[in-house]
């Protein structure tokens, strides 16, 4: 999945050592080969220019270079259960174990919607709560996010702080104990080699302990910041009104309980704009479309994914998500994609949805939210840019 950046194979390498030789000793100049510079991982200026010269002789290898793509797949919400009475049976064992076929990827991301952390004593709620809703799962259930083939968590969101600063704290330390990275602190730019590609991560919400999506000034400036350290940029985003009746994307700013939630197309093409090359949006609780917005994809919500121990309604539209997988260039050209529906079941463990309602849904908004730039889903939950529909 993650693996260092390579110039060329190690079999290319010795066939051009060995014809480099070769031309050497008949050259009548042998003893020179032994002093001649070679491209060691992780030695000189990089990969690009050390590899320059190889690839000048081997035309095809550098045509198939130009073909490359990577997939960067990713799902909505993410709640694994509510801790303490609220946790799904046998420690949580086996709560993906429905969607692990789906959850493929070059790098593989979710919007963690819960600390992962021990009660802190510092709940938001309070003792005695009204529509306030708070989450927490045990530290040790990381490992099932690692199992289901998870690789970094956003925590940019209204659920990232529900136990403070500690709980966001021992959320990261959660997260990096079992392997993973994670991203949406504000200023965090999360980078992750993908098959010698650099991707940089960013998270956004509206609340103080991430990224902010109501700056715009200050959203376009972490994004051109993290252009700077990677050769892609995916932004996960929180925003937008939550509810069953708010699957449509419109201009203007989102409130909800009179939090302002953005403007998710502002956002959106600011950050591209600045230099993004994927958003995946979440926050409503339902599926939203998708649109393609100078060569660049923008999924607006993806809905709910998993809400262990009924922490999440279920209900309708609500129980409906998806696993989106979308294939980039190495410079963060959007190629295709694909849309895999899943459904919560009562209790809130996802699974693949055989009805395929949340590809409907998505189909079905994308052309009426966006006419002209939508982009284009068949019947199988392929996604291809509207100009190749």
């Amino acid at each position: 999945m993650y693996a260092p950046a390579r110039s060329v194979s190690r079999a290319r390498l010795a066939a051009a050592l060995g014809m480099l030789l070769v031309a050497l000793l008949a050259a009548g100049c042998a003893d020179s080969a032994e002093e001649s510079p070679i491209w060691q991982p992780g030695v000189g200026g990089g990969p690009a220019a050390s590899a320059a010269p190889a690839e000048a002789d081997q035309p095809a290898a550098s045509a198939g270079e130009a073909g490359k793509t990577i997939s960067l797949t990713a799902t909505g919400d993410v709640i694994m259960g509510n801790a303490p009475s609220r946790l799904p049976p046998n420690g949580g064992k086996g709560f993906f174990d429905d969607v692990k076929a789906a959850l493929k990827g070059d790098l593989v991301m979710g919007n963690l919607e819960e600390p992962l952390t021990e009660d802190t004593g510092a709940g938001k709620c309070g003792p005695q709560p009204k529509n306030c809703y708070q989450f927490r799962a045990p530290p040790g259930y990381a490992a099932h996010l690692r199992d289901a083939g998870f690789q970094l968590l956003n925590q940019a969101n209204n659920h990232g702080y529900d136990y403070g600063q500690q709980g966001y704290e021992n959320t990261q330390s959660a997260l990096e104990a079992h392997g993973l990275k994670h991203t949406g602190a504000p200023g965090e730019i999360t980078v992750v080699d993908v098959k010698g590609v650099k991707v940089a991560v960013l998270g956004f919400s509206s609340y103080p302990w991430s990224n902010s999506l109501v700056d715009l000034d200050a959203a376009k400036k972490v994004v051109k910041m993290a252009t700077d350290l990677a050769e892609v940029v995916v932004v996960q985003v929180h925003m937008g009104a939550e509810g069953a009746d708010k699957t449509r994307v419109k201009p203007g700013t989102e409130l909800f309980f009179g939090e302002n939630r953005g403007d998710p197309i502002r956002f959106s093409h600011a950050v591209i704009d600045a230099g993004a090359d994927l958003v995946i949006g979440h926050g409503p609780h339902v599926l939203r479309g998708m649109e393609v917005y100078r060569g660049r994809l923008i999924a607006y919500s993806l809905g709910n994914f998993a809400g262990g121990g009924k922490s999440l309604n279920s209900s309708g539209r609500l129980g409906w998500g998806g696993v989106l997988k979308v294939s980039v260039k190495p410079d963060g050209g959007f190629v295709e994609g694909t849309f895999t529906s899943t459904v919560m079941n009562s209790v809130g463990r996802p699974s693949i949805d055989e009805q395929d309602r949340g590809l409907g849904l998505v189909r079905q908004v994308s052309r009426s939210d966006f006419p002209q730039t939508g982009a284009r889903l068949d019947e199988s939950g392929r996604i291809t840019a509207p100009e190749a529909a």
